[in-house]
């Protein structure tokens, strides 16, 4: 699995946006709701699950988009299963990391 990774630097330390990188590209809508993953947002580069996994560990948030994305953040501890949101079967997790 290759995720789309991108570091956003701010005064308040790093957003870590992790992108399945089969749905970057596609927006998806279902009521009020949509992920527009057209965005510049969630451009970045090419990062394996490895390399993902290190990144968490320095983000001070976590923006995370596709089922393996968010697979990832639970698998790791950082997502709880019951605070996902879904548009069109697209989970989406938001995190802020304390500690």
């Amino acid at each position: 699995m290759v995720f789309i990774v991108s570091k956003k630097e701010g005064h308040n330390g790093m957003l870590l946006v992790v992108t399945d990188k089969e749905i970057v590209g596609k927006i998806f809508t279902e009521g009020k709701r949509q992920l527009d993953l057209t965005k510049d947002f969630y451009r970045g580069k090419d990062a394996s699950k490895e390399d993902v996994a290190k990144l968490f560990s320095e983000a001070r948030d976590l923006h995370l988009t596709g089922k393996h994305s968010v697979a990832l953040g639970i698998e790791l501890g950082y997502v709880d299963a019951q605070h996902i949101l879904y548009v069109k079967s697209v989970p989406h997790a938001q995190v802020a990391v304390m500690g």
